[in-house]
C-alpha cells in the first residue's frame, strides 16, 4: 500500500514578511494578548473578527497555504467531534446559558437539538479555533534562538528561555516523527485514509500517537544529557548572537495589545450577559 504524504510544517519559515520584522517579544506578546482577549469573551462578532483577523495575519507571513493547509483542516476536525461530544454530554446546555428553548430537530436516544444549543457549539468551536491561527503565525515567524534572547533580554532567566527555544526547535521534529510512524504503521497495514470510517479512522490515528509520545521522551532525555554534558546551567547569566532590540514599531505594537487587551476586559466587565445571542 502506497504511503500517503503529509506536506505540512509546524516551524520558522524565513519569507521576509513584515511579521518576520518584528521582535520575537512583539510577536509572544501579541499572542498572549490574543488568547486573552478570547478566554474573555463568547461574543460572536468578536470571535468571527478575531478568526479574519487571524487569517489575515496568517496570509501576511507569506507561507504557502499548503504548508499549513492540513493543520487548518485537522484542527476544524478536531473541533467539530469535540462539539458532538459536547453536545451528546450536555444537549441542554445551550438553552441554559441563553434562557430559552427553540426546538429544531428531534434526534433518536430522546435527544433534541435547539438554536439555543447550535449557536453556543457554534460559538464554542469558533473560539477554540480563533486561537488557532494566531499561533501557527507565531511559530511561522519567529526564530526560536532570536526569541528566547528577547526573553532573556526582558528578564526571563535564560534557563527558561532556552528551554522556550528548545520547544520551537522541536515541533519540526515531532512533526517528521509523526510521518515516519505513520509510514512505518502503513507498510503493517494500518489505514488512515478517507476510505476508513471515521471511528475506525481516530483508533489508527491513536496507534500512531502512542509510539509518537514514547519517541518524544526518549527524545527529550537525549536533549537532556547532551545539554548536561556540554555544561549547561553552569554560569548565571550568557550572551546571546541572536539578540535583536525592539524598534519603535514594535514598541508603538506592543502599546496598541495592551489597549486592545484592556478593552476586551473592560467590555467583559460591562457585560451582563456571558453569551452575546442576538435571537
Amino acid at each position: 500500500m502506497k504511503a500517503s504524504k503529509m506536506k505540512f510544517g509546524i516551524n520558522y519559515i524565513d519569507t521576509k514578511s513584515p511579521l518576520h520584522a518584528l521582535n520575537g517579544i512583539t510577536k509572544f506578546a501579541l499572542f498572549i494578548a490574543w488568547v486573552t482577549v478570547v478566554l474573555t469573551t463568547f461574543d460572536l462578532r468578536l470571535i468571527a473578527l478575531l478568526i479574519i483577523v487571524g487569517l489575515g495575519l496568517l496570509k501576511m507571513t507569506q507561507v504557502p497555504l499548503k504548508v499549513y493547509k492540513p493543520l487548518l483542516i485537522g484542527t476544524a476536525s478536531v473541533l467539530s467531534l469535540n462539539a458532538l461530544f459536547m453536545f451528546l454530554l450536555a444537549p441542554g446546555q445551550g438553552s441554559v446559558f441563553m434562557g430559552s428553548s427553540t426546538v429544531l430537530l428531534e434526534l433518536p436516544a430522546g435527544y433534541s437539538l435547539t438554536q439555543e444549543t447550535l449557536f453556543y457549539l457554534v460559538t464554542v468551536t469558533l473560539k477554540y479555533f480563533s486561537m488557532f491561527p494566531i499561533a501557527l503565525v507565531f511559530v511561522f515567524t519567529t526564530h526560536p534562538t532570536e526569541f528566547a534572547a528577547s526573553l532573556n533580554r526582558i528578564g526571563v532567566t535564560y534557563k527558561i528561555a532556552y528551554a522556550v527555544s528548545l520547544t520551537l526547535r522541536y515541533l519540526p521534529e515531532v512533526k517528521n516523527d509523526f510521518v515516519n510512524i505513520m509510514h512505518a504503521q502503513q507498510a503493517r497495514g494500518l489505514d488512515i485514509s478517507k476510505n476508513t470510517p471515521l471511528f475506525q479512522r481516530l483508533q489508527n490515528v491513536a496507534k500512531i500517537l502512542g509510539p509518537l509520545i514514547f519517541s518524544s521522551l526518549d527524545r527529550a532525555e537525549e536533549i537532556s544529557n547532551a545539554m548536561t554534558l556540554r555544561g549547561f546551567g553552569r554560569h548565571k547569566s550568557r550572551t546571546w548572537y541572536s539578540l535583536r532590540p525592539l524598534t519603535r514599531q514594535d514598541k508603538l505594537l506592543l502599546a496598541a495589545i495592551t489597549l486592545v487587551v484592556i478593552a476586551a476586559i473592560t467590555k467583559r466587565l460591562i457585560d451582563q450577559q456571558l453569551f452575546w445571542y442576538p435571537f
